[in-house]
């Protein structure tokens, strides 16, 4: 794949939780990791995540999680990475050389590393690891 190719890796929607994130704003159709020439741009309802290729600092598969660690737009208290979840089998841990903004509308708390439960968390990790950047 090219970085000019833009792909879409759509979030799995466990359904005991569907309600809960339609009142959210969080659907389907609303929801989605985009991989473009320009980066990675993660919208999530009203949510929104963007960084380019040469912040990207590591990509792996993590899980199971708990449902009050991992269903909606969640902060971790322990390092303040941002979570966007919608079941709790499996997701992709993204992490970043720099925080990004994406969790609050200021834009002021910035998050090292964001989880997302993309319905095909291997071809997600396939797409984003050629561009992981050590430093």
């Amino acid at each position: 794949m090219t970085p000019e190719a833009n792909d879409t890796f759509g979030f799995e929607f466990d359904g005991r939780y569907r309600r809960l994130l339609d009142v959210l704003g969080i659907r389907p159709a609303t929801s989605g990791v985009v991989v473009s020439g320009d980066g990675i741009r993660v919208r999530f309802g009203p949510w929104e995540l963007m960084t380019g290729f040469s912040n990207l600092a590591g990509v792996e598969i993590t899980g199971p999680y708990t449902a009050a660690k991992a269903i909606g737009p969640r902060v971790s208290l322990a390092d303040r990475g941002l979570t966007f979840g919608t079941n709790t089998r499996r997701g992709v841990c993204l992490r970043f050389h720099r925080p990004v903004p994406g969790g609050e509308p200021t834009g002021l708390l910035r998050h090292p590393g964001l989880t997302v439960t993309v319905a095909d968390p291997q071809a997600l990790v396939d797409r984003l690891r050629p561009y992981v950047k050590t430093r």
